[in-house]
């Protein structure tokens, strides 16, 4: 890549990265309303995106071999009661995450 090449590349990420960053507060100012489908996707698509997730994260379980499935769901159950007991998102997607690590490493070797 020559020197203008480079400076281009920097550039257009710069400029992308800003025109994201900046774009919804030029679109949506602060004074008006937010339109409803916008506060639809706020409310519906974390829920969509988490649920993806999951899917994604179990697509390749195989419960006919090896530990069965028993660290994801080992993972799975983790999950679910730290976030019922603490409602701590993060605390329960760490955690789970450390069990299964751990389950797979040490465990269900």
């Amino acid at each position: 890549m020559t020197q203008l090449q480079m400076i281009i590349t920097i550039a257009m990420c710069v400029l992308g990265t800003m025109l994201t960053r900046f774009l919804p507060f030029i679109v949506f100012p602060s004074g008006k309303p937010v339109p409803k489908y916008v506060g639809y996707l706020g409310k519906a698509l974390p829920g969509a995106a988490l649920g993806l997730l999951v899917i994604y994260c179990f697509k390749d379980v195989n419960v006919l071999a090896g530990a069965h499935g028993l660290p994801e769901l080992i993972s799975l159950v983790v999950i679910a009661a730290l976030h019922l007991w603490r409602r701590n998102m993060l605390l329960s997607i760490g955690a789970g995450t450390a069990v299964y690590i751990l389950l797979v490493n040490f465990v269900f070797k």
